[in-house]
């Protein structure tokens, strides 16, 4: 019962997020609490065990890997200066910043304060990414902060162990450099076993010796091996070895083209794990733990990390690179801290309790402090925040539009003069020098090739409509967006010229259908070019658009609601029409 609760909750929370437009790990974290310190329902940790914390582990390296194969070496074009010293310099500037806010503020012990001080540098992926899809981003600073989540994540950790060797070393004799060196072969030989298993896998998919259907869970099994031999070695840096794995991957996968088909699994497995470890970990905490949390050392300790320690350590590292003053001051406000730090701080609490830290109890509500009140603060405000430095699409709605024919040149004018952005995508320049002359945002380039995910900035663009006069092509435009633009904002415009093959197509198909069986790419582009044209129409009262009842010649297109949203009209959508809404049609203008 227990095992149901927690994975259910998580999930439902994930869902309950996404349709207030909430940060989700703020919707998580009060269920966890809710169920588990608050009314008692659950204890995850009694419930499980000595199990509990392996899962959270190998949870916590399987979103690392999964995060770490998302990123492109193509992304950092533009930003590499500003990301290599945001990982480097802005790590140690954050590391040291943290410790003495740590020991002078919270009132920990100078040792415990650098163990950690050296975890708190760590944002990642598993809140940063949620809270890039809920903003918006533009494609730089999304760029920043998703690369340092998922490099600075197994650093923090490293930089707390490293604490840590030092006061054991400290506490035995006095201070020696060799004494560090099997350390740094540890970390090292982590690093070669993920960059090994990371070339080994590559090499297996290449040669086609994992069958299709068996890819995803062999490669999820190999990811657990890399988890389990990075730990072996020395404990954390398993992920950092996940890590390497990730990154080696994602560097082959752009020449190992199947290498990218498992993103999709490993991103619905990253999703419901995130959400449970999550409930896992906020339903194991103590009523006293909670209430330590409200305590002035660690208020003041939150404050200073959210307004002095990080904005220093952002502008200090990046004077001179390429970011602009406005990226700057995002970048140095957005730092929400996760499941790792959540974890990590645990087990260095066990630990410096048993070495005889006393104030090292005090890891554990301060470490939820900080988890919740960033992610609370961060995720409420980046939003409004962005927009307001002008690194935000401001749009509710947007369009992007495969093909450029004369009625997508049209509906594309009429849109922006209707305050909604579109932009055209087709290989040719002849067929876009029109929709240049008429001042619409074009790309010229294939849409399906992997460069155009690095030179089109996507996010202002909520649906995909493919309008070629090829239906293979469109189907698989639809196919290949569908996991980014989600079911509902990708649509096909009909090419079949015979009602008997509509009448063919499947129900949950014509879902993706534009507009309505007379409406195909042939029919549209013949009207315009015979002086069709496209007008809005505003709707003064409540209403169904019901065929029989519109004038001949007139075919609805879409409708924009009140709140700036759109919707388009389908082979089996027929929207109803409110007072206030706009509604898009194209009609038979007059002769000129």
């Amino acid at each position: 019962m227990s095992i149901v609760i927690v994975i259910v909750l998580g999930m439902f929370s994930q869902w309950l997020a996404w349709r207030i437009q909430w940060p989700s790990i703020v919707i998580m974290t009060v269920a966890g609490l809710l169920i588990g310190p608050i009314f008692g329902l659950v204890n995850p940790q009694e419930g499980l065990g000595e199990l509990y914390s392996p899962i959270i582990s190998l949870a916590v390296a399987l979103i690392l890997f999964e995060g770490s194969t998302s990123l492109d070496i193509r992304e950092l074009k533009g930003i590499s200066k500003s990301v290599f010293r945001i990982v480097t310099l802005g790590a140690l500037i954050a590391w040291i910043g943290g410790s003495l806010a740590a020991h002078y503020i919270a009132g920990l012990d100078l040792e415990i304060s650098f163990i950690i001080g050296g975890l708190f540098v760590v944002t990642g992926p598993t809140v940063i990414i949620p809270l890039l899809r809920q903003a918006k981003l533009s494609a730089r600073v999304s760029s920043v902060l998703k690369w340092e989540g998922i490099i600075v994540d197994p650093i923090g950790p490293l930089l707390a162990l490293f604490a840590y060797e030092i006061i054991k070393i400290t506490l035995d004799g006095p201070f020696q450099f060799k004494d560090f060196i099997p350390f740094f072969i540890e970390a090292l030989l982590a690093t070669l076993i993920g960059l090994v298993i990371g070339l080994l896998v590559s090499f297996l998919v290449s040669r086609g010796l994992f069958p299709e259907y068996l890819k995803s869970p062999l490669i999820f099994c190999f990811v657990l091996i890399c988890f389990t031999l990075g730990e072996g070695i020395m404990h954390e840096t398993g992920m950092l070895a996940v890590t390497v794995m990730g990154l080696t991957l994602a560097r082959t996968k752009k020449h190992v083209h199947s290498i990218g088909s498992i993103g999709h699994f490993m991103e619905n497995i990253s999703v419901m794990l995130t959400s449970t470890v999550f409930i896992l970990l906020t339903a194991s905490l103590t009523r006293e733990t909670i209430m330590d949390v409200f305590t002035w050392p660690i208020i003041l300790f939150v404050i200073t990390m959210l307004f002095l320690i990080r904005p220093v350590s952002i502008w200090l590292s990046t004077i001179g690179t390429e970011l602009t003053l406005q990226e700057k001051t995002l970048v140095s406000w957005i730092a929400p801290r996760g499941i790792v730090a959540l974890t990590v701080s645990g087990y260095f609490a066990a630990l410096l309790i048993e070495d005889g830290y006393s104030n090292a109890t005090i890891l554990t509500p301060l470490t939820l402090a900080l988890v919740f009140i960033t992610v609370c603060a961060h995720g409420f405000s980046i939003g409004p925040i962005a927009r307001k430095l002008k690194l935000a699409n401001p749009e509710s709605s947007g369009v992007l539009m495969v093909g450029a024919s004369s009625f997508a040149i049209a509906f594309a004018k009429h849109l922006k003069e209707i305050n909604v952005s579109a932009l055209i995508t087709d290989t040719s320049a002849d067929r876009l020098f029109l929709a240049k002359k008429l001042e619409i945002p074009t790309y010229q380039g294939e849409i399906l090739s992997e460069h155009s995910d690095f030179e089109i900035d996507k996010s202002p663009y909520n649906f995909l409509l493919a309008m070629k006069g090829n239906a293979a092509y469109n189907a698989l435009v639809c196919q290949t967006y569908l996991p980014e633009f989600g079911y509902n904002h990708t649509f096909s415009l009909p090419t079949a010229e015979r009602k008997t093959e509509h009448k063919e197509i499947s129900t949950a198909f014509k879902a993706h259908l534009l507009f309505g069986e007379e409406a195909t790419f042939t029919e549209l582009n013949r009207m315009v070019n015979i002086g069709y044209k496209l007008k809005t129409i505003e709707i003064d009262s409540k209403q169904t658009v019901e065929k029989e009842e519109m004038e001949t010649d007139r075919i609805p297109l879409c409708v924009k609601r009140k709140n700036g949203s759109l919707v388009f009209f389908t082979f089996s959508e027929k929207p109803v029409l409110n007072e206030g809404d706009l509604l898009v049609v194209l009609e038979q203008g007059e002769k000129e």
